[in-house]
């Protein structure tokens, strides 16, 4: 099986045949406990896709024989010099081709193309954190929120 990797920005630069709903769908599934509502990675996917004022990122598709494999949605902050430029939101890869270097090629990629630095949030027992960590991700700083 011949991996494929295909950046989509929005709706009409898009070359696979992958729609919003399959990305979200693909998500849902394979995000696991770490995942969120359909709704809110379906914002993220608007976001990415410039739908509103200020807004800007991308999707990474890892794809074979009209399957998504693996995907990752990179959202742009627009705060440059005090934020890193991109949050990676999501990233997720399919259970069959969990081992076999298709986390690894996404984050290869995701990378090479985006300019600046690249922050993301991970769950301390979740399993991709060693991942990241040997892509040089550090952790600077305890996230602390206020849900209300």
């Amino acid at each position: 099986m011949e991996i494929s990797y295909s950046i989509i920005e929005s709706d009409e630069i898009n070359p696979t045949s992958f729609t919003r709903d399959d990305i979200a769908d693909f998500l849902l599934d394979h995000l696991d406990q770490y995942g969120d509502t359909r709704e809110a990675i379906l914002k993220c996917i608007a976001y990415a896709f410039s739908d509103g004022p200020g807004q800007d990122g991308f999707v990474l598709l890892a794809h074979a024989d009209n399957e998504i494999l693996g995907t990752v949605i990179i959202n742009k902050t627009n705060m440059s010099g005090y934020i890193p430029e991109n949050i990676l939101v999501y990233i997720a890869v399919h259970g069959k081709t969990r081992g076999k270097g298709v986390g690894k090629a996404l984050m290869k990629n995701i990378i090479e193309n985006t300019d600046g630095d690249i922050a993301l949030h991970v769950e301390p027992d979740n399993p991709a954190k060693f991942l990241y960590e040997k892509f040089g991700f550090t952790n600077k700083y305890l996230e602390m929120r206020l849900n209300k």
